[in-house]
Formats: C-alpha cells, structure tokens, sequence
C-alpha cells in the first residue's frame, strides 16, 4: 500500500502533504536499462540456448563444406586434413569464449545500480603495477608448495599422475593454452572469491567461514586429481580468501592463477619433454 509523507514546510501554519514516491515512478526506477537487459539476455543466450545455436550453425557451415559441387561437377569438396584441422580449432576457441559465459553471469549478478561489479570486487586495472607484484608474489607462497604437494602426493600414491601432452608445433596450440589459464583463474576467482565472498557475507556469514567454506568447495572442484592437489587447493583457497579480505582486490588473485596455470599447461610439458626421465 503506498502512501503519503507529511511536509510541513517552515514558517506556514498549515500541514502540505506530498505523495512519496508514486507507484508508476518507483516502477521506472527499478527498470533495469536497455544496456542491462541486453547484457542479461547475451548471458542468458550464452549458457543455454544461443550456444547451442552457435553450434548448430557451425555445424551446418561445416556440413556445407562436405557437399558435392552443384550442376555439371562431380569434385567432391570434403575437407582434407587442413580444413577438418581449421574447424577443429574454431570449435576450441568457442569452446573457450562460452566457458566465460557463467564468469559474466557473476560480474552480472554483483552489478548495481551506480556500482561498478568490476570496482566492487577489484577486477580493473587501477594499480595494475602492485597488482602483478602481488600475483606474482601469490605464485611464489602457492605455486612453489604446490608442487612440492604433488610430489609428495605421488610418492605415497594419493595423487593422480598428470601426464603431460606434448605441445603441438600449430600456431594455435600456444595461445589456446593461455585462453585456457585465463579463463580458469576468471572462472575460479571471480565465483570463488568474488561473488561467493559477497553474497555470503549478504547472508550474515562471518569472514573465516566464508574462507574456510569458499576454501573446501575449491578443494572439491579438484578432487579428481587426488588428495595431493585436493589438500592444495583448500590451502591455496584459504591463502587466497585472507588475501582478498585484507587487500579486497581479486585482480592478483586472478594474475596469480592464471601464472601458475600457464606453467602446468605450457611449462610443464616443456619441460616433460626436456628432461624425460624427471617425469616418468
């Protein structure tokens, strides 16, 4: 029901009632943009229906490619190795560009009116500087005993071996690899850290359960790699939810990652093949 506020204007004798606030206005007010709405929309296509679009006509494009030649040719047009090489790395890469659909459905979610999610949540390039530093640092403190977990985990057989591909001499294969890191370290940093840190905190819970909880749902998301990397990563996520309380940035968080991702995609099956007898 909506009513009236009473305003007695100064000095007057008499009481002048104003409405505050109409129904029709508040409605407005609360009607998200038309650039909101096309960001949810996009989303929405993204996890569901549009990516299967996208797909259906890649698939159709690519079906189109393998049709005999129309009228009086008989050449058949099937793709040779390279064609069928072409879609196989197109499909990687949106692949790749859908995974971050559910990073921009968070950013989404956390956006308010007047507020930027990427500032409230420290995702920007404002102390681009420290926030390497500090990335780079997180590497160090987590990377380093990491491995040393992973070794540890083999030795006394709790941890899964991570046999490593060796790179492929493509142009594309690279970059497919760091688009991989990057989009992990988003993925697990901005849900982790980011929007799980807010809206958990929205509920009452306090900071180390936040840490602790945040921590272990990492830790699950990892599990198949066996108790080694498990235990790692409720460390790491633990390490990295103290982080992002007293810095309250989850920029380094999402550098920090994304090195160390880059190392076990690209530096590890480098250095697998370097020195084979290190990783048999």
């Amino acid at each position: 029901m909506w009513q009236s506020d009473k305003v007695t204007a100064q000095g007057a004798s008499d009481d002048r009632t104003v409405p505050a606030v109409l129904p029709s206005a508040s409605a407005f007010l609360l009607r998200p943009s038309r650039t909101r709405l096309w960001w949810e929309i996009a989303i929405v296509l993204a996890l569901s229906v549009g990516r299967s679009a996208v797909y259906s006509v890649l698939s159709l494009v690519q079906a189109l490619t393998r049709e005999q030649a129309l009228g009086d040719q008989s050449t058949s047009l099937n793709p040779g190795a390279n064609a069928q090489q072409f879609w196989d790395v197109l499909y990687q890469f949106v692949a790749q560009f859908f995974a971050l659909a559910p990073i921009a459905l968070a950013i989404y979610l956390l956006w308010e009116p007047g507020v930027s999610a990427f500032r409230r949540i420290g995702l920007d390039f404002r102390a681009f500087g420290r926030n390497v530093g500090g990335g780079v640092l997180l590497v160090a403190v987590i990377g380093i005993p990491g491995l040393g977990l992973y070794v540890a985990g083999r030795a006394l057989g709790i941890t899964v071996q991570v046999d490593a591909s060796p790179l492929d001499p493509s142009w594309w294969t690279v970059p497919l690899l760091l688009l991989a890191a990057v989009r992990a370290g988003l993925t697990e940093e901005v849900i982790f850290i980011g929007y799980l840190f807010d809206r958990l905190r929205r509920l009452g819970w306090g900071t180390w359960a936040i840490i602790l909880s945040t921590a272990a749902l990492r830790g699950a998301y990892h599990a198949y790699q066996g108790w080694g990397p498990l235990a790692g990563n409720i460390a790491m996520g633990i390490v990295f939810g103290w982080v992002y309380h007293r810095w309250g940035r989850v920029m380094p968080l999402v550098i920090a990652h994304t090195l160390i991702d880059v190392v076990a995609f690209v530096g590890y099956p480098l250095a697998a093949a370097w020195w084979p007898t290190l990783f048999s």
